[in-house]
């Protein structure tokens, strides 16, 4: 006859509860981030570059994704890693900042999202569980 029993840790339910209720509220946030506007897609950034014309220099800004994921403007068949914001402080230039700025926070909630989910998966399944004895009659 087994004598002892698994016996969940005493704080183990208050904990994942934190826990959980973390999570939801951390989802909540990024629920709020996609309702305010659109968000950039993942991987993409605001890069400056410069052009020279005639002695002058001139710098411009695009939106700059890892992969093709934008339409070409003369072929709309074909997409460019490159999307065109034109110079510092036009419209297209602070939207796309603005949008970028909706995804890093998106990025950073989720990564703690996963982080909180693995610790909560750590309170079930790596030892946090106390082998007590059953009550002798």
């Amino acid at each position: 006859m087994n004598r002892h029993k698994p016996k969940l840790a005493p704080d183990l339910a208050k904990r994942a509860e934190r826990l959980t209720a973390t999570i939801a509220a951390l989802k909540m946030k990024i629920q709020k981030i996609f309702d305010e506007g659109e968000v950039a897609p993942k991987g993409c950034y605001v890069a400056r570059y410069q052009v020279r014309q005639r002695q002058k220099i001139y710098w411009y800004y695009k939106l700059q994704a890892t992969e093709p994921i934008f339409e070409q403007v003369t072929n709309r068949q074909k997409k460019s890693k490159y999307k065109h914001l034109g110079r510092a402080g036009s419209e297209e230039h602070i939207t796309a900042v603005v949008q970028v700025v909706r995804r890093t926070q998106i990025d950073e909630l989720e990564r703690t999202i996963n982080s909180l989910t693995n610790s909560l998966l750590d309170l079930y399944y790596d030892g946090e569980i106390e082998t007590l004895p059953d009550k002798l009659d």
